[in-house]
């Protein structure tokens, strides 16, 4: 059986859910097909999130890695130009 790539929104229903308590742990992860580890998991990493913070943390991370790649391409910029120079002896 292949596992399910489960969406950080998703996750978040899924605690929110169990903290109403309408069904036990194990009810509910036997109604989602998930283990109990993978349920305390996500319950620490996502325990006191909100969806709308999920969303907004991901959109952080994608432009943390558009800035991170911005940054090295920068980087490497300076040096080749600083090679340059080297070479013709401005340094």
């Amino acid at each position: 059986m292949g596992r399910k790539r489960w969406q950080e929104e998703d996750i978040v229903g899924v605690l929110r859910e169990a903290e109403k308590g309408e069904l036990s742990i194990a009810e509910l992860c036997r109604k989602y097909e998930i283990a109990d580890v993978t349920f305390y998991k996500w319950r620490k990493r996502y325990g006191g999130v909100e969806k709308a913070e999920v969303r907004r943390m991901r959109e952080m991370a994608k432009e943390n890695a558009e800035l991170k790649k911005a940054l090295g391409e920068h980087v490497i910029m300076v040096n080749a130009l600083k090679e340059v120079l080297k070479k013709r002896g401005w340094d």
